[in-house]
């Protein structure tokens, strides 16, 4: 290590393998139990979004506030109400947050068709672009007929990500520590 920075980050190596491990458990836990991931991950973003009403009803309170008081109403209103939701109905704030993705990925892929259609002439490998569309309103028709089947699909997905994230953090640690021995 030639720098203080470098030796202190050598030194901290444990933190970044306790993200690690944290992050295994919680990817072999999505992959176990998908529908209580969903459930508590629904409540988790409920809490947040409770917490950040609260924060905006007391900046409403706040003279040196830079934003329309009303519009901070609104905001705070918004974000407690679904907070709420989130917190005393996660399954159904999940399913009806599934059903507007789907909703958004149907347009989407209708608008990569059209793009693909248009553009046709000046590029090559257009049909990548509308096949991109087909599959996203393919998925997105699945979310919405399906929901609590893609609500199990994207936990599956999110615990898979975290398990490869969390094994990447476990081996980025190590070579951390190999290097903290080195500066001793």
């Amino acid at each position: 290590m030639h720098s203080m920075f470098g030796e202190s980050l050598a030194r901290s190596w444990w933190v970044l393998m306790l993200y690690g491990v944290i992050s295994v458990l919680f990817g072999l836990s999505a992959l176990v139990w998908p529908g209580t991931t969903v459930i508590a991950l629904t409540w988790a973003f409920g809490i947040m979004a409770l917490a950040e009403g609260i924060t905006s009803i007391l900046a409403l309170f706040n003279r040196d506030v830079r934003i329309s008081k009303a519009l901070l109403f609104v905001y705070a209103v918004a974000s407690i109400i679904f907070g709420l939701l989130g917190i005393f109905h996660p399954a159904v704030v999940a399913s009806v947050l599934l059903v507007f993705l789907g909703a958004w990925l149907v347009v989407a892929g209708i608008y990569r068709i059209l793009l693909a259609i248009r553009i046709r002439k000046h590029i090559k490998g257009e049909w990548m672009i509308a096949l991109s569309g087909v599959l996203a309103i393919v998925l997105g028709v699945l979310f919405v007929g399906y929901p609590a089947a893609g609500l199990l699909t994207l936990a599956i997905w999110i615990g898979a990500a975290a398990l490869i994230y969390g094994i990447l953090q476990i081996v980025a640690s190590l070579q951390l520590r190999k290097l903290s021995h080195l500066a001793v």
